[in-house]
């Protein structure tokens, strides 16, 4: 048979781009020496990780300690309570929760998951964190072996003890000792102590509905923990539910037990230790909250103990405070005059350099835990007054329409006659029902055209009205914030009487912003906490930011017309606590609220007193609190306890001291 030759054509050149780049039989055996030398690496890694011998120190928690300013010990806070659960003791229903909520292939899996630890690469590689993916095993090994740092040597090591445990230890052991080193908020470790701390039980005695619960803080209780905020308590009833309905999903919950659970499982209040009474826990939770937010230290580490926390309040300034504020409440009859019941007071004291150096956040932080030094929902009232005319100071006005900015200064005249038009740019202001807004001076007396540091000297309210319309409200704000309140302070609707105080910042902040003004201009942001240590080290705080929102001559008008107050004006009646005093009265427009901020050269302290109703948590007004005629609105206890309290401590104010570097 004769073959046919086909001639052979050379196989054409490879030009351009097709020239660099590799041939398919070079494609494969790069991936082939790819695979085989990862496959070596994990190997190498596999054969020289072994498992430690020791746990990690949880199990050795120390108490935190606080101290004053002045170095003496203020409390101590701990220790951290675990208290060990066989697996069998713990209902399949916690156990399944738990299980669909973190793992749910925890008895199939070996130790690890490789989509999780894709996953995981993915984020490292695209410069994120080191996170993600970490079976139940690899969370065991991190509670009880390594440490929470979130970095590529930490992870590997997490995943190569994974896998060796697994192959060890049985699932059951894993999940036993998971379930018993895991963190749930509250100061509780293990699925036992969590079980008493939110439900008062023995966890034997839960069902699925609360260990969906449970199941949630393993996500972060400081996310899914009811009692801390309301936002919380909506994230954790979305999570139980969640839970509930994975259960469903892998077959561990029926769905007609599903349609059982559709009340959300309240846990209980977190209990207050007794050692906290008074206002010492007000003031811890103020230094913890400041060293949760600055130091990079997780609640769980923290929680481990072992803390020395050096805090910036001053033990004399509390006490006085204190006293202060109980004497002048003693006087109220809540029994016998309906007005006088339901008072609250919270007051603040800020070094013009930021240091919180005193609270009063309630009678007793036993009884009442939440913190009116802190609050956020009751009204600056005309208080903020001065943050207005700060604003006018250094931004100017525009009055009429296509007019130039124009300066104004302390002598600039006002219409300050009650009952007149507030003015735009483009004529008078009208609300939505069609009406034009007018001025409402206090006891509707008038006053003619007034220079604006009288108006603010005498609490003139037409005025700063009229002021903050002729500024930009939107600047008053921008001024305010600058000065040192919040973003989120409750401003509400931008309305002519919006610069009478209808923003809701807390006394910490109130005094804050006025420390700005005492300290020429210069705003540092409020801090509660001066250094960190534990084993000996010091823990790493940012110092606090300063900023120079305004000028020395601003601040320096500012606190003449407050020193004008207090001589001559609406503050008067505070003279008595000393020379060279600068402060002014307050009340909201809506009257559910009555304030005294003011300063001395080096501290601002806010007052404020208002009263709340127990069921609805509402605000009511003021009228008539302590005796005070109908028509008079308003409080003058908040000036009292100013008054009472700088004249106690006047004997001599520390002089500012130079924060540490960290």
């Amino acid at each position: 048979m004769l073959r046919i030759l086909r001639p052979r054509y050379p196989r054409p050149a490879r030009t351009g781009l097709r020239r660099w780049l590799p041939s398919l039989r070079q494609s494969l055996l790069l991936c082939v020496w790819t695979v085989l030398a990862l496959a070596g690496l994990i190997g190498y890694g596999y054969e020289h990780t072994a498992i430690p011998r020791d746990l990690n120190a949880f199990a050795t928690q120390q108490d935190n300690v606080y101290y004053w300013a002045d170095g003496t010990e203020m409390a101590r806070v701990g220790p951290v309570d675990r208290q060990v659960m066989p697996l069998d003791r713990i209902p399949s229903g916690v156990q399944w929760a738990v299980l669909a909520a973190e793992n749910a292939d925890f008895y199939s899996d070996h130790g690890v998951s490789p989509r999780g630890i894709a996953r995981a690469v993915t984020t490292m590689a695209t410069g994120g964190d080191v996170q993600g993916g970490s079976t139940i095993t690899q969370q065991y090994v991190k509670n009880v072996y390594l440490n929470q740092a979130q970095t590529l040597s930490r992870k590997v090591d997490e995943i190569f003890i994974a896998v060796k445990l697994d192959d060890k230890v049985s699932k059951q052991q894993i999940l036993e000792g998971y379930l018993n080193t895991s963190w749930f908020g509250r100061g509780a470790y293990g699925v036992e102590r969590a079980a008493e701390m939110y439900y008062g039980k023995d966890v034997t005695q839960l069902n699925p509905s609360q260990g969906a619960f449970l199941a949630s803080l393993l996500k972060g209780s400081g996310l899914y923990d009811p009692s801390i905020s309301p936002a919380n308590h909506r994230r954790a009833v979305a999570r139980w539910n969640w839970v509930l309905d994975r259960m469903v999903k892998i077959g561990r919950l029926s769905p007609a037990q599903r349609a059982t659970y559709t009340v959300f499982p309240e846990p209980k209040a977190p209990p207050r230790p007794a050692g906290l009474s008074g206002e010492t826990g007000y003031l811890v939770d103020t230094a913890r909250a400041y060293v949760s937010a600055h130091s990079g230290i997780s609640d769980a580490r923290f929680a481990l103990g072992g803390y020395q926390i050096h805090t910036t309040f001053e033990k004399p300034r509390t006490d006085a405070l204190t006293a202060a504020v109980k004497q002048h409440l003693a006087g109220l009859r809540p029994t016998t005059r309906a007005a006088d019941r339901d008072v609250r007071v919270g007051a603040a004291s800020v070094a013009a350099d930021g240091r919180i150096l005193a609270l009063y956040g309630g009678p007793d932080y036993v009884t009442q835990g939440f913190d009116d030094a802190d609050i956020s929902i009751v009204p600056a009232g005309t208080a903020y007054a001065p943050l207005v005319y700060a604003a006018a100071l250094r931004d100017g006005v525009v009055r009429t329409r296509d007019a130039p900015l124009a300066q104004v200064t302390p002598d600039s005249l006002y219409d300050g006659d009650d009952d007149i038009p507030v003015q735009t740019p483009e004529g008078p202001y009208w609300n939505r029902d069609g009406r034009i807004v007018r001025t409402a001076n206090e006891g509707k007396r008038s006053y003619g055209m007034i220079p604006l540091r009288q108006a603010v000297a005498d609490g003139v309210d037409g005025p700063i009205m009229q002021l903050g319309m002729d500024v930009g409200l939107d600047k008053v704000r921008k001024a305010s914030v600058d000065a040192g309140l919040l973003p989120d302070s409750g401003f509400g609707e931008q309305v002519p009487v919006f610069s009478l105080g209808t923003s809701t910042p807390s006394p910490i902040r109130m005094a804050d912003a006025y420390g700005t003004f005492a300290a020429g201009g210069t705003h540092t942001e409020p801090y509660s906490v001066e250094s960190v240590t534990v084993g000996g080290n010091r823990v790493s705080l940012p110092a606090p930011a300063v900023t120079h929102p305004f000028s020395a001559h601003v601040a320096a008008e500012v606190t003449d017309a407050l020193r004008d107050s207090v001589t001559s004006g609406a503050a008067r009646s505070a003279a008595k606590a000393g020379q060279g005093l600068a402060g002014t009265p307050g009340t909201a427009p809506d009257n559910t609220s009555a304030s005294f901020v003011g300063y001395d050269s080096d501290t601002a302290t806010a007052v404020t007193l208002f009263r709340v109703d127990p069921k609805s948590q509402q605000l009511l007004p003021l009228t008539g609190t302590g005796g005070r005629a109908k028509s008079n609105p308003g409080s003058d206890l908040p000036t009292a306890i100013w008054t009472q309290y700088m004249t106690a401590t006047a004997a001599g104010s520390p002089p500012p001291t130079t924060r540490a570097a960290h």
